[in-house]
This record gives C-alpha cells, sequence and structure tokens, in this order.
C-alpha cells in the first residue's frame, strides 16, 4: 500500500510521494520533523491527484469493516470529515513502526493509539510546525509547577494508583489540570495506555514519541470539524473559570452578543474563511487568534498576535515569555505581533477606534503591573523568610496566589477582550478588596507577631518587612488607604460627590 502526504484542508497542496507502510511494521515510516516536500520517495511515486489519496488503502478498508459495526459512531464522524474525501483513513493515521514506544499489535497491523503531532505533520507541516512552536504546545510543562502542586498535594493525595504510577497520582491532577494541559503519556507492555494518563487531548500533552501536543485538542476526532474549531465553545473547555474565563468575557464582550445574536451568519464550515470577506457579524476566538485575514495567512501559533503575556505575576512582553521556553517566538516583538491583531480589528473598526482601544487596555496593564503586581510581589518577598517554607502552607500562600493568578488575570484578559464587568468587579474590584482588608493585615500581623522574636533572624526580617509595608503604603497609589490622600485629590473628589447628589437629589 502507498500512503501520498498532502495537505488536507490546508493552505495548500504539496506533490504527492508514495510511501509505504507495511502491514506487520517492517517498513520505515518518514521522518516526522521532514517536509514531504523534500523525503526522498521509498517506493516509486505515483500520478499526483487533486488532493488525497486515489483512494481508500486496503489497510484502511479493513479497519473500517470492523469499526462501521464496533464504533459506528466513530466511523460516522470519520464518513463527514476532509480526511474521508481524501481517502485518508484510520491506517494511515494511526500505522506504527515495531520499534514505536506506544506500538502495539491490532489483528494483523502495527499501531499506535496516540495520533502525535509528529503525525499530523507527514501531512500538515506547516501547521505543525506552527503549533509546536507555540505556548499552547507548551502547556503540558505545568507538571510540577506551583499549579501542579495544588492539584497533587494540596487538594490531591496519592490513592490513584495505576500500572504507570504504582507510587499513586492525584486523581484531582489526572481529571483536571492533565485534561487541559496535557498528560505525560505512560506506555504499558503491549503498547497499552495507563489509565491515569489517557484518555487526554490535552493542548500540551507529553506523547511517547517525544512530541508535545495534541491537533485532538482543537480539531476533535474524527470528524476535525473546522466549524467546530472555529466556535468559541471548542476554546472554552480550557479557557474558562476563575483564573482565566475568557470564554465569559467573551459572551460578556459586544463581540460575544454579536457572535451569538448571528451565529447563523457566520459561515463557519467555509474552506476560505476571512473575516471581512467571507463573514462580518461577529469575530470567535480563531478569528483574533488564528484565522486569515486579507493580508494574513492562518497561523497555529496563538502568541503572533498578542502584545501582552498576561499569564505572569506582572503581565511581560510575549517575546520575553517566548525566550524563557525556547521559543522561535523571542525575535518576534511585540509591536509586530501587536501590528498583526490590528490588522485583524481594521476588518471592521476604524484606526481611531483601534488605537484608543490599546491605549485603554495598556493603561489597565500598568495599572495592575504598577499598583498591585509589582508591590505586592516585593511584600511577599519580603514576608518569605516569616513563613513556613511548605507551599500554600500559609493563609498569605493563598491569599497572594488568588491576588495576581486568579483576580490579576482576570482584570487583564477582560481589558484586553473588552469585558467591563470581568475587568471591574470580577477583577480589579476584587483586588483592591482583597490586597486592602486581606494581604495587607495578614502582612501586618505577620511582622508584628515576628517583631520580638528569640530569633535575631526573624526579628530583622519582621521590621524590614513592616519598611516595606510602610513604604508601599506611603506611596501615592496606596497612601488614600491610610487617610494621607492628597489635599488636591480629595477636594476634587468631594466635589464629585457634591456635584453627583445636587444632580440626582429629589
Amino acid at each position: 500500500m502507498r500512503f501520498n502526504p498532502v495537505i488536507i484542508g490546508g493552505l495548500g497542496l504539496v506533490p504527492l510521494v508514495g510511501i509505504a507502510f507495511g502491514a506487520s511494521g517492517d517498513a520505515p515510516l518518514p521522518s516526522a520533523s521532514t517536509s514531504t516536500a523534500t523525503t526522498k520517495p521509498l517506493v516509486t511515486p505515483v500520478a499526483p491527484q487533486a488532493i488525497g489519496l486515489k483512494e481508500i488503502s486496503k489497510e484502511s478498508r479493513e479497519c473500517i469493516d470492523c469499526h462501521r459495526k464496533e464504533s459506528p459512531g466513530l466511523y460516522a464522524q470519520w464518513g463527514e470529515s476532509k480526511h474521508y474525501r481524501g481517502n485518508v483513513g484510520c491506517y494511515e493515521c494511526h500505522a506504527a513502526r515495531r520499534d514505536d514506544p506506544d506500538a502495539m499489535r491490532h489483528y494483523d497491523f502495527t499501531i499506535s493509539v496516540i495520533v502525535s503531532p509528529k503525525d499530523c505533520a507527514r501531512c500538515h507541516t506547516r501547521e505543525t510546525e506552527e503549533f509546536i512552536g507555540s505556548h499552547h504546545a507548551k502547556a503540558g510543562r505545568i507538571l510540577g509547577s506551583l499549579d501542579n502542586v495544588l492539584a497533587e498535594v494540596v487538594e490531591g493525595n496519592s490513592a490513584f494508583v495505576t500500572p504507570g504510577h504504582p507510587e499513586g497520582v492525584s486523581a484531582a491532577a489526572a481529571s483536571g489540570c492533565w485534561q487541559c494541559h496535557g498528560s505525560q503519556i505512560k506506555v504499558l507492555p503491549g503498547g497499552g495506555l495507563d489509565p491515569s494518563t489517557w484518555p487526554n487531548t490535552g493542548i500540551g500533552r507529553l506523547n511517547p514519541d517525544g512530541s508535545e501536543g495534541s491537533c485532538a485538542a482543537c480539531h476533535s476526532r474524527h470528524s476535525f470539524s473546522v466549524a467546530q474549531a472555529r466556535q468559541p465553545e471548542t476554546c472554552g473547555k480550557c479557557h474558562l473559570g476563575p483564573d482565566h474565563p475568557q470564554k465569559e468575557i467573551y459572551e460578556e464582550s459586544k463581540h460575544g452578543i454579536a457572535y451569538a445574536a448571528n451565529i447563523d451568519k457566520m459561515n463557519l464550515g467555509s474552506s476560505k474563511w476571512i473575516v471581512g470577506e467571507d463573514y462580518h457579524a461577529a469575530p470567535t476566538c480563531a478569528t483574533c487568534h488564528m484565522s486569515e485575514t486579507r493580508n494574513q495567512p492562518v497561523t497555529h501559533d496563538i502568541g503572533m498576535r498578542i502584545s501582552w503575556n498576561n499569564r505572569p505575576v506582572t503581565s511581560i512582553r510575549p517575546e520575553v515569555s517566548d525566550g524563557k521556553m525556547g521559543l522561535p517566538g523571542k525575535d518576534v516583538p511585540w509591536q509586530v505581533r501587536r501590528q498583526n491583531m490590528k490588522d485583524v480589528c481594521s476588518a471592521c473598526h476604524s484606526k481611531p477606534w483601534i488605537e484608543n482601544f490599546y491605549t485603554q487596555y495598556d493603561a489597565l496593564i500598568d495599572l495592575y503591573n504598577n499598583k498591585f503586581a509589582k508591590p505586592g510581589a516585593a511584600l511577599y518577598a519580603a514576608a518569605k523568610p516569616l513563613l513556613k517554607p511548605v507551599k500554600f502552607g500559609n493563609k498569605l500562600d493563598f491569599i497572594w496566589f488568588e491576588l495576581w493568578h486568579h483576580e490579576g488575570r482576570r482584570a487583564r484578559h477582560a481589558a484586553s477582550m473588552m469585558g467591563p464587568d470581568y475587568t471591574h468587579w470580577h477583577g480589579t474590584y476584587e483586588i483592591a478588596q482583597h490586597f486592602y482588608t486581606d494581604y495587607i493585615p495578614e502582612l501586618e500581623e505577620l511582622a508584628e507577631k515576628n517583631l520580638n522574636s528569640e530569633d535575631p533572624d526573624r526579628v530583622k526580617a519582621a521590621e524590614a518587612l513592616k519598611a516595606k509595608i510602610e513604604e508601599v503604603l506611603n506611596s501615592d497609589d496606596h497612601k488614600w488607604f491610610i487617610g494621607k490622600m492628597d489635599p488636591e485629590e480629595a477636594a476634587r473628589r468631594a466635589k464629585a460627590a457634591a456635584d453627583f447628589k445636587k444632580r440626582y437629589a429629589k
């Protein structure tokens, strides 16, 4: 049987090259990192087709005969896909070599259950290269991070014992964090997959073949529908909740409202889906972050239109975070990325509108960074010597974590997506409330408790913490809290209050 790599439903066509797959796994597969356009043919090239393969292979036909009966839903999904129209069947995606880490015998075939980005790259070369260079593909690196400590230790235990994790693992992590970020797949003898790590379509999944990511996180198997990938609900599997409520923010925004009202006008299934040409009623997540515009092709690196990384304690420029992770985006400055996003906006908005939006957005980032994030981090660092060294072993750990990880992210993400309620009431209001009523009092109590310690190092640390608290509270952003508001500012506030009462008094 011959397999012809092509770009299926992608950005174009490449020459078809015959690639041999052995049903017993005895013929080599092409390297997943090698472009199909330069792969040396393993057999005589066959005549090009318009797209896909000349016919469904003998191996895939055998798969189909069984799956049509045993898993009709899966078979029906595949029948609706462009893979079906291109004669790309089960075997073309699941075929494996005998020496693959997750290879298993399945009747007369050697296959692997997992279809990794390396497998998809045999046809979708450009898309895969962009994806593996993105933050999405690196989401599995959360394993061992502060977030994962919460799921594995604070929330969980080691009672979930499996062959792949005989020492036990947290069920909270396996069914929670890993389902979005991706698990580290554990392969059992014979090629089976450990139940603590599979099923899993986490977007940063650590695959047995060494690749990172899962294309099926967005392109759900086995229909791989572009219409589904373009809908905000697809992104909402992971991008929702207290620390990154992008889906809820989108639904609150004018963009989300327009989408809900005009979903029948979105042309979601169109192969050519250019904003301003093929649809204009509303943008979706894909519109802004990935999809084609009049001037840009589709990109699978979702960071190429983002000019702030709002994930850390303090917002940073995306090329900085890309550099820390060794991603190719380290060489793409934020100004270029912002211009990419402005190009998307220009399909519906005027230049002054776009420029003013970004002025507002940058102002909110500056407010958060300078008023809360930087002084908050400095206070936390000053408190460290007085805290129990166990992560999340102190009340202060939880207060500070939620200030930046939940409330701080909400405010920043909401400002970037024009969600006013999440910017204010779920964002800056809650940051301020907990900064002044929880964080500062807890820091003050910690300092006072250690000022009379018998340990001179703790006394010194307590004095330093107390001095840092006084420094922060006496700064222009916070001195109102200790009754030191600037007299001119106080007079303006009094006048505004009086004017309000006069305007609305009955």
